[in-house]
């Protein structure tokens, strides 16, 4: 379990430390190298959500395949994200969560921005505490401050995630006046949490379903019996405005990726292991391999 959550902090701050400089990788060590003669594609991502790390990497994969240039576009908050996709700065979204985590972004630039389809059901927030803390319910937290120094360990500020804790969450369950939510990155959380744990001492976190994280570390998900956090909701990709009419293929092509949790956990697992570290291209070919003939639909042409 360490090696596995280790390696994934790891490849989380070697991906923060690029999107800082701001870099931009191109096609050319992906997928992309067999084409490019049908137009160039860039993906805006955020590489410490792991869940739109992976999907980028299949998509650099699958539409390399299919002719395109694929370019890697690195970002560090989620609004300028969703302002950048408005505005055509980049093409694709490769995983947004539109329907409740990223609502007030779609109701500022959603009429600039086109669906493309869902491919993974039933994504939630959550608080998490390590299994041997012996607290199930968010509601439980009250009074409890000293128990976790006060805080509650976050991620980025800009994250809907923190918004819906900080906002909705904490004032809910009368946790706000006591507790500070504590931000900085997703590969700072984890640290943390393996710091915790490895000294068996209480922690609370911001986590979300799915992620490698819920099966790296010994955690439970805190009951919330308020539905503070929100409601489960459908993981997207996003385009930016005229996309489908630009690149029709490539708009029927993701709105046919329809993942389940096995297929979904294995992929995310495959691109930030450490079996095919720094070798995301290798981790999409060996998931394909194990995959492709439950998903025909993920096998480009």
């Amino acid at each position: 379990m360490q090696k596995r959550t280790l390696t994934g902090m790891a490849a989380l701050g070697a991906a923060a430390a690029l999107a800082l400089t701001g870099c931009t990788g191109s096609g050319a060590e992906g997928g992309s190298d067999s084409g490019g003669e049908n137009g160039t594609i860039t993906l805006g991502y955020l590489p410490g959500w792991t869940d739109g790390l992976s999907t980028a990497y299949l998509l650099e994969d699958q539409l390399g395949k299919m002719g395109y240039t694929v370019e890697m576009e690195e970002l560090t908050d989620a609004g300028v994200l969703y302002a950048g996709l408005a505005g055509g700065d980049f093409d694709i979204y490769p995983s947004a969560w539109p329907e409740v985590t990223h609502a007030k972004y779609m109701k500022e630039f959603g009429d600039q921005i086109e669906d493309l389809g869902g491919y993974y059901d039933g994504a939630v927030l959550t608080l998490a505490v390590p299994e041997y803390v012996d607290i199930d319910s968010i509601e439980d937290l009250a009074g409890q401050a000293d128990r976790f120094g006060g805080e509650i360990i976050g991620i980025e500020p800009g994250a809907g995630l923190t918004a819906q804790t900080q906002d909705v969450a904490m004032p809910e369950y009368g946790l706000d006046g006591d507790y500070e939510l504590v931000t900085s990155s997703t590969a700072t959380m984890l640290a943390t949490l393996q710091d915790k744990i490895d000294n068996e001492e209480d922690v609370v976190v911001t986590l979300w379903r799915p992620f490698w994280a819920n099966d790296a570390f010994p955690l439970k998900d805190l009951e919330d019996p308020k539905g503070a956090m929100g409601e489960p909701e459908t993981l997207h990709f996003l385009g930016k405005q005229g996309l489908a009419e630009e690149y029709p293929e490539v708009a029927d092509y993701i709105a046919d990726i329809k993942l389940d949790d096995a297929a979904y956990g294995a992929l995310e697992g495959m691109v930030t292991g450490d079996e095919y570290q720094n070798d995301p291209e290798g981790a999409v070919d060996a998931w394909l391999e194990e995959y492709g003939d439950a998903y025909p639909g993920l096998l480009a042409s």
